[in-house]
């Protein structure tokens, strides 16, 4: 039989800070973090959203929209645009590893309602050595999308996207050389965008709420191995935009995020009153959960879990970002993202800036981490941005 092994633990662990960098006040026994498979889906691509904390449920739309709330397209001032993205991830430990990605939109019909969309995500580990016979794959995972985006009145829009999902990130070594081996998954998004102008004294003001559910769909399994659940996640956010002098605007923006998906049995889950481990019992959960629907563990990442303690509050991260804009043409960023140090410990900030010009607008941003230790310490991420009508201004077309 052949041998077969996925890395997916590899890239659970290079993808978020681990757990055992928790604060040392921190019992042990309380560190849970919820794993789950194509862990880069939850890697932000690009450089506007991540500079402000890793937020953009309720923002203004752009072409990164796909990622954070594909209903904002609906409400995109442009005909059109379409991004690249490249994150190099984790330099401070590997300087192979990297997140590039292309999105777009474009407005349909001649209302001004609607807009269809697409991204491409391509996601490298760079070389890895495997095996007894140190045999060098390329471990990837990629996801390709299709969105469509409504307005339902002039205040609401909704949006859905549909993605599929291939990560390499198996192999099998029976033979002189490692062969990469790869699994499919499908996933959806749904969501909505909500905004308004209130008056606040004499300046018009913008108020937006978002909602974004992803990556709802099935469960990724390599042949011979248990099958992982997707990401699938919750995104809830608002953003409030106060206009300072003419051609000054300042951004406030808040996310909630929630896994929606069960955390894994442990051991000590079930302890017996000797202190010995109550295997079966243990056995059984972890059965459970592997046999566990996708759906079904969305409404089980809402309970006590197998540890018996509700630790929704805990599984949620908080992104929290500001904007200061210049005649759309300079920006400069800043933001927060914390994550309990028993589910992850991700913390850092975020500061960033965008220049744009006509029809061309490039963005970047920093991390610095707050964390002791994390290897998210650092990172880069730069973003540059076409837009249609910038084109066509350019090129001396309505």
């Amino acid at each position: 039989m052949a041998f077969r092994k996925t890395i997916l633990a590899l890239t659970a662990t290079i993808l978020s800070t681990p757990a055992a960098l928790a604060d040392k006040n921190d019992d042990i026994q309380d560190i849970n973090p919820i794993t789950t498979g194509v862990a880069s889906l939850r890697i932000s691509p690009d450089a506007r959203g991540a500079s402000m904390g890793e937020l953009g449920a309720a923002t203004d739309p752009d072409a990164n929209s796909q990622y954070w709330n594909s209903s904002k397209y609906a409400f995109a001032y442009s005909q059109g645009a379409v991004t690249i993205n490249y994150v190099p991830w984790l330099r401070k430990i590997v300087n192979d590893i990297y997140l590039a990605s292309v999105s777009g939109y474009w407005k349909i019909g001649s209302q001004d309602l609607q807009a269809v969309s697409a991204s491409l995500r391509y996601f490298s580990l760079g070389d890895v050595t495997v095996g007894n016979n140190q045999a060098t794959i390329n471990p990837y995972e990629m996801a390709v999308d299709i969105g469509y985006s409504r307005k339902l009145s002039t205040k609401y829009s909704m949006g859905i996207v549909f993605r599929y999902i291939y990560s390499a990130m198996g192999y099998d070594n029976t033979g002189q050389d490692a062969n990469s081996i790869g699994a499919s998954a499908f996933a959806a998004d749904i969501n909505g965008y909500f905004t308004y102008y209130p008056i606040i004294g004499r300046n018009e003001c913008q108020w937006s709420w978002g909602w974004n559910i992803s990556n709802i769909g099935s469960k990724l399994k390599y042949e011979g191995q248990q099958a992982a659940f997707l990401p699938a996640n919750l995104r809830i956010g608002t953003a409030f935009t106060f206009p300072l002098a003419d051609y000054h605007n300042l951004t406030f923006g808040l996310d909630l995020n929630k896994l929606l998906v069960p955390a894994k049995p442990r051991a000590q889950d079930f302890i017996n009153e000797d202190g010995s481990t109550n295997e079966q019992a243990y056995q059984e959960a972890e059965q459970e959960w592997e046999d566990m629907s996708s759906f079904k563990g969305i409404f089980k990442s809402f309970g006590k879990g197998y540890s018996g303690k509700n630790e929704f509050f805990k599984e949620i991260t908080l992104s929290l970002g500001a904007e200061y804009a210049y005649n759309d043409q300079f920006f400069f960023r800043a933001g927060y993202f914390y994550e309990h140090p028993t589910k992850g410990n991700r913390q850092y900030f975020n500061v960033g800036a965008g220049f744009a010009i006509s029809a061309f607008k490039l963005d970047a941003c920093y991390t610095v981490a707050t964390a002791a230790n994390s290897p998210l310490d650092q990172t880069l991420r730069f973003s540059l941005t076409f837009d249609v009508d910038g084109i066509k201004g350019l090129l001396g077309k309505r």
